[in-house]
C-alpha cells in the first residue's frame, strides 16, 4: 500500500458512519472505481454507476466480495434523458441520499480537433461534464435534501475556460482540450451557483481537481503521459468529502488545499447567463417545467 493509499484510509479515521448510501458516477474505472471501494471500505452503501453491464457488476462483484454493499446503476450520461432516468431511478429506490460524486467525464479525445457530439446532438464534452451533472444534481435533490446532512461533490479541474456564450456548443475552432476545460468552468460555476441555497437544505456542495494528469484512461487516450496517480486522486477527493462531514460547502479544493477556481466562475453575471443558457439546452429532458436550481 502506498503512502497516498495510507494517507487515504486515514483520512475516513472519526467519521460518523454514513445511514445513506453514495452514489458515484463513472465507478468502473479509475479514479471512481478507487472511491468506490474507498467509500464501502468506510461503510457507505455504493450506487456504482456505469455505463457498460458488466463492468458495472464486476464492481459490485468486487466490493460486495470485501464485504460492501453496492448495487449497480448503467446510465449513458451522453444522454441527458438517461441522466435524468438516472436521477429518477436512485431517488426512487434510496428516498435518502448521503453523497453525490459527479465523477464521469469525458477528456480531451485521441484527437483534439474532432468535435464529438451526445447523442441530444449536443458537444460531447460539454454534454457529459456539465450538463449530465446539473440534471442529475437536480433529479437528486429531494434525497440529498432527506438525509438531513448530505454533500455534492464534483470533479472539477484546475484547467478552466470560460464558455462562449455566443458559442456554447464551441462549433468554431474547435480544440478538444479547450472543450473540456469550458466544461470544467462551467461545473465550477454551477457549484457556486447552488452551494449556498443547497447549504440552508443541509447540503454541503463542493468541487475538486483530485491531481495532475492522473494515470487513467482519459489522460493516456490524449497522449499525454501522466504526472500523478489515482492513489493521489483519492486521497483529495476522500478530504474533500471528509472536509464536506465538516460543514464545508461551496469551496473549489485544488488536490487537497482550498484554492480559488477562475474568478468568472464566482460571478453573479455569468452564473445567472450560465443558469438561463443550462435550463433551455436542459429542458428537453427535465420536461416542462424543468426543475427549480
Amino acid at each position: 500500500m502506498s503512502r497516498h493509499e495510507r494517507r487515504a484510509e486515514r483520512s475516513g479515521e472519526g467519521q460518523p458512519q454514513p445511514s445513506a448510501p453514495a452514489l458515484v458516477t463513472g465507478a468502473t474505472s479509475g479514479l471512481g472505481r478507487s472511491l468506490a471501494r474507498a467509500l464501502a471500505d468506510r461503510g457507505w452503501t455504493v450506487l456504482v454507476h456505469g455505463r457498460d453491464e458488466g463492468r458495472c457488476a464486476e464492481v459490485v462483484g468486487e466490493l460486495r466480495a470485501a464485504g460492501g454493499t453496492a448495487y449497480p446503476y448503467l446510465a449513458d450520461l451522453s444522454s441527458l434523458q438517461e441522466a435524468h432516468e438516472l436521477g429518477r431511478r436512485v431517488a426512487a429506490e434510496h428516498p435518502c441520499l448521503g453523497l453525490l460524486v459527479n465523477n464521469a467525464g469525458v477528456g480531451a479525445g485521441r484527437d483534439a480537433r474532432r468535435r464529438e457530439v451526445s447523442r441530444d446532438g449536443y458537444e460531447l464534452r460539454l454534454a457529459v461534464n456539465y450538463l449530465a451533472p446539473v440534471v442529475l444534481t437536480r433529479a437528486l435533490r429531494s434525497p440529498l435534501r432527506a438525509a438531513g446532512t448530505a454533500q455534492v461533490l464534483n470533479i472539477g479541474s484546475i484547467g478552466q475556460s470560460p464558455v462562449d456564450p455566443d458559442d456554447v456548443q464551441f462549433t468554431r475552432r474547435y480544440d478538444g482540450m479547450e472543450a473540456y476545460t469550458r466544461s470544467k468552468f462551467a461545473l465550477a460555476a454551477f457549484t457556486f451557483t447552488i452551494a449556498e441555497e443547497y447549504a440552508r437544505e443541509g447540503i454541503r456542495v463542493n468541487c475538486v481537481h483530485p491531481a495532475n494528469y492522473m494515470d487513467t484512461t482519459m489522460v493516456t487516450e490524449a497522449g499525454v503521459r501522466p504526472w500523478s496517480t489515482v492513489a493521489d486522486g483519492l486521497a483529495a477527493v476522500l478530504h474533500a468529502i471528509d472536509d464536506g462531514a465538516r460543514g464545508a460547502g461551496g469551496q473549489y479544493y485544488n488536490e487537497s488545499r482550498r484554492a480559488e477556481a477562475h474568478r468568472l466562475a464566482y460571478g453573479a453575471d455569468t452564473q445567472r447567463r450560465l443558469a438561463a443558457l443550462t435550463d433551455r439546452l436542459i429542458a428537453p429532458a427535465e420536461g416542462t417545467g424543468g426543475t427549480d436550481w
